[in-house]
């Protein structure tokens, strides 16, 4: 299936999806918001990838929003008049279908690696803030641009960036609407590294992305399952939530086949998640 704002390609267990507008720093039109949650969700449900890697094209990884978005081409419904506490029911429903699209990437069952050159700014944020791992090109900056256009983020940023660097820093950054470039977000750990230019970026990030494809998938889901749910629960809670986890998703198979491939001196060869249907 042709995407207007992606490009997509699968290779020994790692889809590679790219944002695929470079001469529109890849700015968020209206598909994008339809797109990007339908690719992931496709990938996650077949379960025959065991990561993906996001990166894009051109100069910048993405100028965030485009300005049809914010001015009716967002699927608000149209632009039928109505009384305004309908109008902003509306326009909350509109936010939350925003937000899903990124939120995609933690309810996927394998990883999301952002690979991020040139600017990230605005959605662009958002969006990486929500991956599993961010790396990052020596060129590469961050902005929170929406208070620089008189607004507040609302798509994640705000409450995904405070789990990932201190808060005075994203206090900082969300204020002043300054540009965080490379070095330092990973002095705060915003990055797990930084690469001199995107041809390195891109070989070391899918080389990542490959290691955790030979692991077991069902050992790597519950893995990022507990560390998400860590992430917003007590110690005590999260220990209670891992022990559920194992009691029913544990199985002996993946634990065999990795001491036996390493008695045998092989490759573990690990079946896939399996595809499972959303609904009935």
């Amino acid at each position: 299936m042709g995407y207007t704002c992606f490009e997509i390609e699968e290779t020994e267990g790692v889809a590679h999806v790219r944002l695929s507008r470079p001469d529109a720093y890849n700015t968020m039109i209206p598909a994008f918001w339809s797109e990007l949650p339908e690719i992931v969700d496709e990938l996650s449900d077949a379960g025959r990838v065991r990561a993906v890697v996001l990166s894009s094209t051109g100069k910048h990884f993405c100028a965030g929003m485009d300005l049809a978005v914010f001015t009716g081409g967002s699927g608000d419904g149209g632009s039928e008049r109505r009384e305004l506490g309908r109008e902003r029911a509306a326009l909350r429903i509109n936010v939350l279908h925003l937000q899903r699209a990124f939120t995609s990437f933690e309810e996927a069952r394998m990883p999301v690696l952002a690979a991020i050159q040139g600017g990230c700014i605005g959605g662009g944020v958002d969006m990486v803030t929500a991956a599993d791992c961010r790396y990052a090109t020596e060129d590469a900056f961050f902005c929170i641009q929406e208070i620089n256009i008189g607004m507040t983020a609302d798509v994640g940023t705000l409450q995904r960036l405070p789990k990932l660097i201190p808060d005075g820093v994203v206090r900082e950054l969300a204020y002043t609407g300054r540009r965080m470039p490379a070095a330092e977000a990973l002095q705060h750990g915003l990055v797990n590294q930084v690469f001199a230019d995107q041809d390195a970026m891109l070989s070391g990030v899918h080389e990542i992305a490959a290691e955790i494809a030979s692991k077991s998938p069902l050992a790597i889901h519950g893995t990022k399952e507990t560390i998400l749910y860590t992430r917003d629960h007590t110690v005590e809670d999260s220990l209670k939530y891992i022990a559920a986890w194992q009691t029913g998703m544990f199985q002996p198979t993946d634990m065999a086949e990795s001491f036996t491939a390493k008695a045998e001196g092989r490759d573990t060869d690990f079946d896939d998640l399996g595809s499972i249907r959303r609904g009935l």
